[in-house]
């Protein structure tokens, strides 16, 4: 790997984690555009598409997004 153009390690950790978020913004920001750039394998597919039949059949199964971030958050509170 090249030497950076800065050094990442001098910044906050909550700089570092808006970093990375942006760079993963970019990221999908990219492959969106350019679905090729990071296919899925026929297994990550056959996933997708067995979830999506599972919350098309009951969709009990599922829980709104807000919810589920929600959670997520509280679980690293914790930490």
């Amino acid at each position: 790997m090249s030497k950076l153009a800065f050094d990442y390690r001098s910044l906050s950790v909550d700089e570092r984690l808006q970093l990375v978020g942006d760079i993963w913004d970019s990221i999908a920001d990219e492959a969106h555009a350019r679905p090729e750039l990071l296919p899925l394998s026929d297994s990550q597919k056959a996933e997708l598409d067995r979830r999506i039949a599972e919350y098309e059949a009951d969709p009990s199964t599922g829980i709104p997004m807000e919810q589920a971030l929600d959670g997520i958050r509280a679980r690293f509170r914790r930490s």
